[in-house]
């Protein structure tokens, strides 16, 4: 089988589009009968929100819809994370250039990439942020997760031969 991918997951602080992204794959890839060929993380490019849950408004949505990620915890972006991960996928552009800002000169660019990249919907190109909206923007990001979520699996296994 080889070794599993590696994927991460990042926005801003953690808390609403990164943990979601993280759930969503992660129940695709276990309804695809997948799990052990992947490992699947989340983080945050900011540490605002490290050791807490994800937004009980993203929670709450992501619920509804089947999909639990109120056990996650917010955790810092590090170094590290761009060695260790196959792919870094940020939620926007922002975040990829802060994500950029720590990667090693190095470190191939393709490693990092926007999550969006992979939608056949891409708009933007962006996951906008809902924090400070209302519930209808969570409920916009868990569509744009889930479409790109899937996308995204698909072209993996592709990749891999899965």
């Amino acid at each position: 089988m080889g070794e599993p991918f590696r994927i991460l997951f990042v926005c801003l602080g953690n808390i609403c589009r990164s943990p979601l992204a993280e759930g969503v794959f992660r129940q695709q890839v276990q309804e695809a009968g997948l799990s052990e060929r992947f490992v699947i993380a989340s983080a945050g490019t900011g540490g605002w929100h490290v050791g807490s849950p994800p937004d009980p408004r993203m929670c709450a949505t992501a619920s509804a819809r089947g999909v639990e990620i109120g056990h996650q915890r917010g955790r810092h972006l590090a170094p590290g994370d761009l060695l260790h991960h196959e792919l870094v996928l940020g939620m926007d552009r922002q975040n990829v250039a802060n994500i950029r800002k720590l990667a090693p000169r190095d470190l191939p660019p393709s490693r990092i990439e926007l999550f969006r990249s992979f939608d056949p919907e891409p708009g933007t190109m962006e996951v906008p942020d809902p924090y400070y909206g209302d519930d209808r923007g969570f409920e916009e990001v868990f569509e744009i997760v889930e479409r790109t979520s899937g996308a995204l699996l698909e072209h993996i296994r592709g990749l891999r031969g899965w």
